[in-house]
C-alpha cells in the first residue's frame, strides 16, 4: 500500500497525493518542467540542486531508467512531483524503475496530484519554496519548516555540486584539435560529450580554481559551465573570470553565461518562475532563424544593466521569444561569448549545437591575433 504524501507551498497552498521513491521529508524550491521526455536527465542535472521538480507531462516512469541517460553521478533534484507515476516500465534500454532509482538516491516522489493546477499556481504566483512530507501532515509544523529554509536567492550552490579535484575527462583522446579547461559549476556530462565530439581535450577543474591556476594549464580556451543557485552569490567565480577575460577565448553556458556578464559589471535577476523545458523558442539575431532550445535556469542577465559596461563592446546574439529575455551575448574584443540555453541538450532539440563549432572558430581567430 502506498504512503500518502503532502506538498505545502510557502503561501500555504497544499496538495495531498501518493508517495513513491523514498519517503520522509524534503524542502526545496518548487519548479515545473515542460519536457515530455528526459526525466532522468532532468533529475541528474546539477542545475536542479535543491529544487523539487514538477513534470507537466502527465505520465512519468513508463520508460524506466538506465545507467547512460544521466547528467551527473546522482540525482541532484531534491524531489519529484508527477500526475501519474508508472512503476511498470517498457523500454529496451531500461534497467530499473524510476521509483527504485529515486529510492536508491534517497529522493522523495509525489504522485496523484493535479500538476496542472500546481503549474498554473506557480505561473501566477511565481516559483516558491515547498515541503514534501510523508511523516508529518500538521500544517503548523510544515509552515515552520518552510520558514527555516533560506531559498535559492543569495546562495552559492555551485560549491555543493562542483568536483573537488581536477581531472581529465578524455585523457585517452588522440589527435585532438585543442586543449581546453572546463570550469565545473555543476557541469552536465553531455556538455563534456559535445566538447569531446568537437575534438577538444578537456581538463575539468573545480568551481573555486583560481585564474592563475587555470592559466598555468595554458589552455587554448576556457568553458564556464552551467550550475545551480544565484550567480551573483558565486563571488569567487566572478573574481576569477574577471582575471581571465581577454587572456583566453571564453565560452559560457547557462550559469557561465550569467557569470561572464557579472564579471564585466552587469547584473542578474531572478525570473518569476524560471525557464525549465525543451521547447523554448530563441531567435538567433545574427541569422534571423528561430531555434527550439532546452532551458533550465532561474536567473537571467539584466538587459538594461548591459548598457553600463562602459568600454566593453558587446552584442546580443540571441533573444527568448516568449519573454524577450537575453539568451546569448558576444564580446568580440575580448574573445568571449555565451548562451543562456543548453545547446548540448539530450534528449531535446539540437538546433543550437553549432555553438561548439563557434567556440573552435573563436580559438582559431584568437590564435591569429
Amino acid at each position: 500500500m502506498l504512503l500518502k504524501a503532502i506538498l505545502m507551498l510557502e503561501d500555504g497552498k497544499t496538495f495531498i497525493g501518493e508517495n513513491f521513491g523514498s519517503s520522509g521529508e524534503v524542502v526545496g524550491e518548487v519548479i515545473f518542467n515542460t519536457s515530455m521526455t528526459g526525466y532522468q536527465e532532468i533529475l541528474t542535472d546539477p542545475s536542479c540542486h535543491e529544487q523539487i521538480v514538477t513534470m507537466t507531462y502527465p505520465q512519468i516512469g513508463n520508460c524506466g531508467v538506465n545507467s547512460k541517460d544521466i547528467e551527473s553521478e546522482k540525482v541532484q533534484a531534491f524531489g519529484l512531483i508527477v500526475k501519474e507515476y508508472f512503476e511498470f516500465y517498457s523500454n529496451y534500454r531500461a534497467q530499473n524503475s524510476l521509483g527504485n532509482y529515486l529510492k536508491e538516491n534517497n529522493v522523495i516522489g509525489l504522485s496523484d496530484i493535479d500538476t496542472r493546477e500546481l503549474t498554473k499556481h506557480i505561473r501566477v504566483k511565481g516559483a516558491m519554496n515547498g515541503i514534501i512530507s510523508t511523516i508529518n501532515f500538521d500544517y503548523d509544523y510544515l509552515r515552520s519548516k518552510l520558514k527555516e529554509y533560506p531559498g535559492l536567492t543569495g546562495r552559492d550552490l555551485a560549491r555543493n555540486v562542483t568536483c573537488q579535484k581536477p581531472y581529465l575527462y578524455n585523457k585517452n583522446i588522440k589527435n585532438y584539435r585543442y586543449f581546453i579547461v572546463a570550469v565545473d559549476y555543476g557541469i552536465k556530462l553531455n556538455i563534456l560529450r559535445c566538447l569531446a565530439d568537437a575534438g577538444f581535450k578537456i581538463k575539468v577543474v573545480p568551481a573555486f580554481t583560481s585564474a592563475k591556476k587555470i592559466l598555468q594549464e595554458n589552455p587554448d580556451g576556457i568553458v564556464l559551465s552551467n550550475g545551480p543557485g544565484d550567480p551573483s552569490a558565486v563571488s569567487y567565480a566572478i573574481k576569477n573570470i574577471s582575471e581571465l577575460i581577454g587572456k583566453k577565448p571564453i565560452f559560457g553556458i547557462c550559469l557561465g553565461h550569467e557569470l561572464i556578464a557579472l564579471a564585466l559589471g552587469a547584473r542578474t535577476y531572478k525570473l518569476k518562475f524560471g525557464h525549465h523545458g525543451d521547447s523554448h523558442p530563441v531567435k538567433n539575431l545574427e541569422t534571423g532563424k528561430v531555434e527550439i532550445t532546452t532551458q533550465n535556469h532561474d536567473f537571467n542577465v539584466d538587459l538594461k544593466s548591459l548598457e553600463n559596461l562602459g568600454d566593453v563592446n558587446f552584442k546580443i546574439t540571441h533573444l527568448n521569444l516568449n519573454d524577450k529575455t537575453v539568451e546569448g551575448i558576444e564580446y568580440k574584443d575580448i574573445s568571449a561569448f555565451s548562451v543562456q540555453h543548453h545547446p548540448e541538450a539530450g534528449p531535446g532539440p539540437h538546433d543550437s549545437r553549432y555553438v561548439f563549432k563557434k567556440f573552435i572558430n573563436a580559438i582559431e581567430n584568437f590564435n591569429q591575433g
